[in-house]
């Protein structure tokens, strides 16, 4: 039986835990966003490591985000799985996840070691000369380790959207319909004119 698509609501496609360990495993690269002093929002692109529940990323401490980061510690991290590496299978989860979250600094060698190696492998899969050298440039007197511990996910799973325009999913299947896509978005229908959804 076909489902009946509205574009305007999204929150009803969320990921499985499972789904979002898989995505955040495979996913080469994320956007991490801070707010600076005069509250620009700023994000940069970085290769991540996702373990323990957290986002574990690197660059030198003498960045604006850094100090940015120790004034205001909530961050944002968004990924996607267009940054799935070369020959990943296709069965992946896609679409994104964006993490709000606190951001905390790690300087100790022992916890800047085991983040090293944890990058260097997953970005030289099968490669332990790659690993050695990445471990190796990574390495720097400058370089400090920020955690991302998160507080609250916004999904969107690419594949439930399309089997659900395709009419191939169970209602069951979807996700709760949240507030923006219930009270917030009927209220900017009815500024409009609009029937409620």
């Amino acid at each position: 039986m076909a489902q009946t698509h509205d574009h305007e609501i999204v929150s009803v496609y969320p990921f499985t835990e499972e789904q979002v360990d898989q995505l955040m495993s495979h996913s080469m690269e994320c956007v991490l966003m801070w707010a600076t002093r005069d509250s620009w929002p700023v994000g940069v692109t970085h290769a991540f490591v996702w373990e323990g529940g957290k986002i574990w990323i690197t660059f030198a401490e003498h960045r604006h985000r850094t100090s940015a980061i120790k004034r205001n510690p909530k961050v944002s991290v968004n990924v996607s799985s267009m940054g799935y590496g070369q020959g990943i299978s296709p069965d992946l989860p896609g679409g994104a996840v964006t993490f709000k979250g606190t951001g905390e600094f790690h300087d100790d060698e022992e916890t800047k070691l085991w983040f090293y190696q944890l990058l260097a492998k997953k970005l030289n899969p099968g490669n332990p000369d790659g690993e050695t050298y990445w471990v190796g440039f990574l390495d720097s007197p400058l370089r400090t380790v920020l955690s991302v511990t998160p507080v609250k996910k916004i999904m969107y799973n690419s594949k439930l959207a399309g089997q659900h325009m395709a009419g191939t999913v169970d209602e069951q299947d979807l996700g709760e319909r949240l507030g923006a896509d219930k009270e917030r978005m009927n209220k900017a229908r009815a500024a409009k004119g609009l029937a409620p959804r």
